[in-house]
């Protein structure tokens, strides 16, 4: 599978957050081509500010694989990790980390700072703007569906 199957992927999840009414955020662990770990946004459902769709895909990945070294492991995510999520990726060691949507509000892989700039000991390789339409849409149609309704 490439890149693009795998954000697909990630883009079903985000769709399943938004049907939550959550932001559509999705994201996919993937580990010798095997997707190992997935989650989406649940902050409001879950009313728990971790519930990042990159932190639910990280802890299903390290429960299935028995470890928190995910150093073989592949993260495909909707949108531009935030900070939170930026130190989760570089503290499971995360080999590769391939984004759709860069997010200038909270981005930390390029768009407010670059994690991989920073002298932390571990720094994965970063792809972004993987099928960046797609997702910088469907967050564009969630606020905008969200603003009618209020």
């Amino acid at each position: 599978m490439t890149d693009t199957d795998f954000m697909r992927l990630a883009l079903e999840l985000a769709a399943q957050a938004a049907a939550l009414g959550e932001v559509p955020v999705g994201a996919v662990v993937v580990c010798d081509g095997e997707v190992v770990g997935t989650g989406f946004n649940r902050r409001e459902t879950g009313k728990n500010a971790l519930a990042h769709a990159e932190l639910e895909a990280i802890d299903a990945a390290c429960r299935k694989l028995g470890g928190w070294r995910l150093h073989r492991c592949d993260l495909y995510v909707t949108l531009e990790p935030c900070p939170m999520c930026s130190g989760a990726i570089v503290n499971a060691r995360i080999r590769r980390l391939v984004y759709g949507a860069s997010d200038p509000k909270a981005g930390c892989f390029g768009s407010v700072c670059d994690f991989n700039a920073l002298s932390f000991n571990h720094k994965p390789e970063v792809t972004g703007g993987v099928m960046a339409e797609e997702c910088a849409a469907a967050l564009s149609d969630f606020f905008k569906t969200l603003r009618k309704i209020r």
